[in-house]
This record gives structure tokens, C-alpha cells and sequence, in this order.
């Protein structure tokens, strides 16, 4: 009795080791019909620098405490294209809430002891970086704005350049300027 036992524990056992075959044979087929994964898609195409449309405005560096501690706080976006990552876009909120309300300041660090060159570039609701390029940086902003006459708050977007020159020996700028652009 043990050797039929035995037996049907051998012939079960090939009959399952034969079924895993044709398992894996069935899964292999259905693999291959199965949709391959999308390949990711394509980098858009790079867009051209925004072209000047109005003066500059000369912004010199604020002395406001609270916007050197605010320079490692909040929304920051580093300009990778400055050369050494020593240059960020960033947004504090602090302005008016029903009006715009993301104070922007760029900075420019200058060292441990000196902190950060900071530099407000204006009130927003919001800013989107189009292109980072050295000593420049293309944003297009959302801004609220009030009609006048209705006293109606409305929403705009536009388009400004960000520019500078780098000081001596890679310092950060003096001035900063805020160009509209189309």
C-alpha cells in the first residue's frame, strides 16, 4: 500500500511540475500579446527667450530681515543654469490675500557669514519659470487685478524678464531688472 502511495505522490507531483510548464508557457504568450508600457514622452521643444516690450524697472537689494530668513522658506525654485546653485526664485506669502498675496523675491547667495543678495521682483498669484538662462530668467505671473470703475477683482496673466550681471568674481548683482515681455 505504501508503494501505490508513494507512487501516486510521484505521478501527482509530474503531473503538477507538467502543468507549471504549460502555466508558464500560457503566461509568456499573454505577456507578449499584453500592451507594452507608453515610452515617456518627448521634452517639449525648447521655447525662445521672451522679447523686451516696455523700460526695465531697477530693483535694488532689500535690507528687510524678513525676507533674508524667508530666502530658505516656502516656494523655492532653484535656477539650475546660474552656475553653481547659488541663484532661487522663490514666493512668500505675506502680501494682500484677496490681492494676489505671493510676495517673489529672487536671491543670489553671497556667503555663510553674508546670507543672501535678496531682491523683491513683485506680488503675485502665481508665477510659472519659462526659461533659465545666465543672469536671466523668463516668468510668466498670474496676477489679480481690480477694475477701477466696478471695483471687481479679475485675474491677468503676463509675461516678465528677470536680468542681472553677475558682480566680480561671480557676486551677486547690484540691481536686478523687471521687464514686461510678450
Amino acid at each position: 500500500m505504501r508503494q501505490v502511495t508513494m507512487l501516486t505522490a510521484v505521478v501527482l507531483a509530474a503531473a503538477a511540475l507538467g502543468g507549471c510548464d504549460r502555466l508558464q508557457a500560457g503566461w509568456e504568450a499573454a505577456s507578449a500579446d499584453a500592451p507594452k508600457p507608453a515610452k515617456a514622452p518627448r521634452a517639449a521643444p525648447a521655447r525662445p527667450p521672451l522679447v523686451a516690450d516696455g523700460a526695465p524697472v531697477m530693483v535694488q537689494p532689500t535690507t528687510d530681515m524678513g525676507s533674508q530668513l524667508a530666502a530658505s522658506v516656502v516656494r523655492v525654485d532653484r535656477l539650475a543654469k546660474q552656475g553653481g546653485g547659488t541663484v532661487k526664485l522663490f514666493g512668500t506669502a505675506g502680501g494682500d490675500p484677496a490681492m494676489n498675496g505671493l510676495v517673489t523675491e529672487i536671491a543670489f547667495f553671497r556667503s555663510s557669514a553674508e546670507g543672501w543678495a535678496v531682491f523683491r521682483v513683485g506680488d503675485f498669484l502665481d508665477y510659472r519659470v519659462l526659461s533659465d538662462a545666465p543672469g536671466r530668467v523668463d516668468l510668466e505671473i498670474d496676477e489679480s487685478v481690480m477694475d477701477e470703475a466696478t471695483t471687481v477683482i479679475g485675474k491677468r496673466t503676463r509675461r516678465i524678464i528677470i536680468a542681472w550681471t553677475p558682480g566680480a568674481d561671480g557676486t551677486p548683482p547690484a540691481v536686478v531688472t523687471v521687464t514686461p515681455a510678450k
